[in-house]
């Protein structure tokens, strides 16, 4: 059997802020989009935090007036947030949250076509049985993908399609697609697993259990952890640190349960020698990455996103033991990415003509599995 992980970096539609060239911008924006939902949360609005959420606001031109910018919007369901009038500036009308229902909202656009087919073409390459899916929009857009886009592309779609929505607003989740014979028997969310600094996952740790047709039975820990594009450096390897610790923890407890063949898979956003990864692959882990198994072919890069390089290793398949003696090859997809500024750091798809018709930023790891 075949197992695989990408990061196809969404389907159909993106949060403009995350489709920016230069990805500085688009942190910026990120940051306040957060502290915008983080702000209204509060019981009382101080006249501080008023003044904070109408600083931020004013950045974003259209949001304080039509309610909108070009990158977010805000959603009065119930009550009034936004206090407006010609004769008087803009104001925070509602005195705490139990004063009105809504929320802000990233503006999305969608995704160029060429670009979801070449996401497609590449799964299509892959010929796995199990794809373990990174950024996905939800199980709608999942399914539909599925029965859509990989028969108009000629690849055969998955017969099971999986998907639990996590925490993130942005619509980046974790799903699975398995073909009929790898059933998925049992599904389990992290999404409210807490510790002492609170919420543990940006996205989930999903637990998939799947058996083989052989009998097997393959646990998977499908993962998107802390994003590196934007928030403070130091805190975001520190929340890193805390999910890795937590998929750590419900390893151990599988391995004591009893389960043989386990994988931690997915988009981790560190490389093998930051601090974050010590509690999967340091301190006494016995968790094995793919990409270091004798098995494992490459093409001479050892990172999976971008450009390649070591730094930019931020995609796992992680094996136990026992499921790593079992590993047949092993190796990395990179031709939906566009390598270097013209295209030509390494092989692509003759369907890439542009950097917007790559299938995504990051490559996918693919392993060959004799359970």
């Amino acid at each position: 059997m075949r197992l695989a992980t990408f990061n196809v970096e969404n389907m159909f539609e993106r949060p403009k802020a995350m489709n920016l060239e230069d990805w500085k911008e688009g942190t910026k924006i990120l940051d306040d989009f957060k502290q915008l939902n983080t702000l209204i949360q509060k019981e009382n609005y101080t006249s501080k935090i008023k003044s904070k959420l109408l600083e931020i606001m004013k950045r974003h031109k259209g949001l304080l007036i039509n309610s909108e910018s070009t990158y977010i919007r805000l959603r009065e369901i119930r009550g009034k947030f936004i206090a407006k009038s010609k004769n008087k500036p803009t104001e925070i009308a509602a005195s705490g949250r139990g004063d009105w229902i809504g929320w802000f909202e990233l503006q999305k656009e969608a995704i160029e076509e060429h670009a979801i087919e070449n996401t497609a073409r590449i799964i299509g390459l892959l010929e796995t049985d199990i794809l373990c899916v990174v950024e996905a929009e939800n199980r709608t857009c999942l399914k539909r993908f599925n029965d859509d886009v990989l028969p108009h592309v000629e690849v055969m779609p998955f017969d099971h399609v999986m998907l639990i929505d996590g925490n993130d607003m942005r619509g980046i989740d974790v799903g699975i697609m398995t073909k009929a014979s790898y059933e998925i028997i049992r599904i389990a969310s992290h999404v409210d697993d807490i510790d002492n600094k609170g919420t543990i996952f940006s996205r989930d740790c999903a637990e998939y259990e799947i058996k083989t047709p052989q009998g097997h039975t393959l646990l998977l820990l499908v993962n998107h952890f802390k994003s590196k594009g934007y928030g403070d450096a130091v805190a975001s390897n520190e929340k890193r640190l805390r999910q890795a610790k937590r998929v750590r923890e419900i390893y151990d407890q599988r391995l004591a349960d009893g389960f043989d063949y386990i994988a931690v898979v997915g988009d981790l956003n560190a490389a093998p020698t930051d601090s974050a990864m010590d509690p999967l692959i340091r301190k006494g882990s016995t968790l094995i990455d793919i990409m270091v198994h004798p098995k494992f072919s490459g093409d001479g890069r050892s990172g999976t996103h971008g450009n390649g390089t070591a730094s930019a290793k931020l995609d796992y398949i992680l094996m136990s033991p026992k499921l790593s003696a079992k590993v047949i090859k092993g190796n990395i997809e990179r031709r939906g990415v566009w390598g270097g500024k013209h295209g030509t750091l390494f092989p692509h798809l003759p369907t890439m003509l542009t950097a917007k018709d790559a299938a995504s930023d990051h490559a996918a790891l693919w392993v060959e599995l004799a359970i």
